[in-house]
């Protein structure tokens, strides 16, 4: 379906064209009508899937051919991270630049310039707020913000805000709104403290599932099954066996991540780091410097999986292994992105040997056995909660430049 198809503002629509948008995704496709008749939402769309555009056209469309109060807060996006917060903004100045509509950020940092500058915007008012959870009930509490003439709720990614552990600041946050408005909700994953935070603020919801619950196929998965000692040795490694342009690496810890990043710096690899206890400017210039190729290597906690628009990743490695299935598919579909191919590698430790084996039974695919090179020691060997799986997924593959387990699903690198 063709984005002239959906009858959008004509100044929407110059936008729409200047971004390069021709066909919609499917997730668009089915929301946008919904969102646009003034249903509620909620939605199962994972990041990769168009899921941004598919709430902001149609709220931007309305706000364009419907009478508004251009000094409200209009609409308002609650996202789990500055990062995702920052990716919605910039592609809203991309679509928004042929209309009046007016949109601010408001996801915190140190200094109270920066405090004061979003207070400044709020009081104004702007069609559209994008803000963390926290950093909104920082200016709740001083009780300036108006946002008794709110029209739209989005929350983005929710089931990472739940996550988070902001179930409480988004019901908070809720009690501000007035009970007339249209609420969409958008979730990777559907567990139960999703439903019950659906079922709270929702009215008769239209449910959309688009499930990507397995990798693209293009992506070369492989796993090393190893102790935690040989883990840092094997990262090393693995960069030096091939000439990749970019990679991302995933810790579930910011101390594991501060730790293997001055281990590869200290390498004289070209690397940064990406955690919570940097402040936005430099996380910002990290991303900055690895977009422009300045950088090869980040290393990040699981805030970078999602909410982020890089492409070209040639490898991603999960220095641990995920949370779950969902977390999974999110980290190494970092790479293959637009048609392109990738490689991703899973380091496996005997402790964690059955979460993985849990997250092989999600997505359909038993990922390729990677030989530990003899120099760094034994390895743990397959347990027996494996020994069910086929005689072809417990083969040991060797290592190879071309990415793991060419002829198996994912493979080919």
């Amino acid at each position: 379906m063709y984005f002239s198809e959906f009858g959008f503002d004509d100044d929407l629509m110059d936008g729409i064209d200047a971004m390069g948008y021709e066909t919609a995704t499917p997730v668009q496709e089915q929301v946008i009508p919904h969102i646009i008749a003034g249903r509620d939402i909620i939605a199962a769309a994972q990041t990769g899937t168009g899921k941004t555009a598919a709430f902001l056209l149609p709220v931007l469309h309305k706000l364009l051919s419907q009478q508004h109060d251009e000094h409200s807060i209009n609409a308002l996006i609650v996202v789990p991270t500055r990062e995702l917060a920052v990716q919605i903004a910039q592609t809203l100045e991309g679509i928004t630049y042929y209309t009046s509509i007016s949109f601010i950020s408001v996801y915190g940092g140190t200094g109270g310039a920066l405090f004061a500058a979003e207070r400044k915007a709020l009081e104004k008012g702007a069609d559209i707020v994008i803000c963390t959870p926290g950093r909104m009930i920082s200016h709740l509490n001083m009780g300036y913000v108006k946002l008794d003439g709110l029209r739209y709720l989005i929350l983005d990614e929710a089931d990472r805000m739940l996550d988070m552990g902001f179930y409480e600041d988004i019901i908070k946050i809720i009690s501000y709104l007035p009970a007339q408005r249209q609420n969409l909700l958008f979730s990777a994953t559907m567990p139960p403290a999703m439903r019950k935070l659906a079922n709270t603020i929702l009215k008769n919801p239209a449910e959309i599932n688009i499930a990507i619950s397995k990798p693209p196929e293009q992506i070369a998965q492989g796993a090393f099954l190893v102790y935690e000692p040989q883990k840092i040795p094997l990262v090393k490694f693995v960069l030096e066996q091939a000439e990749f342009g970019s990679v991302l690496i995933f810790c579930s810890s910011k101390l594991s991540v501060k730790k293997l990043y001055e281990e590869l710096r200290k390498a004289k690899f070209s690397v940064g780091n990406i955690q919570s206890d940097l402040e936005q400017d430099q996380r910002e210039q990290v991303l900055l410097d690895f977009r422009s190729r300045k950088l090869k290597i980040i290393v990040a906690t699981d805030i970078l999986s999602r909410g982020i628009d890089i492409e070209d990743i040639d490898l991603v490695i999960n220095y641990d292994v995920p949370h779950d299935g969902e977390d999974y598919v999110h980290r190494i579909g970092r790479t293959a992105r637009a048609a392109t191919k990738g490689t991703a590698y899973t380091f496996v430790t005997d402790k964690e040997l059955y979460k993985f084996q849990k997250i092989e039974k999600l997505i359909g695919t038993d990922v390729p056995r990677q030989v530990v090179p003899e120099q760094f020691g034994p390895a743990p060997a397959e347990t027996i909660a494996s020994k069910s799986k086929s005689k072809s997924s417990n083969k040991k593959r060797k290592f190879k430049r071309g990415g793991p387990g060419k002829g198996t699903q994912g493979g080919g690198a």
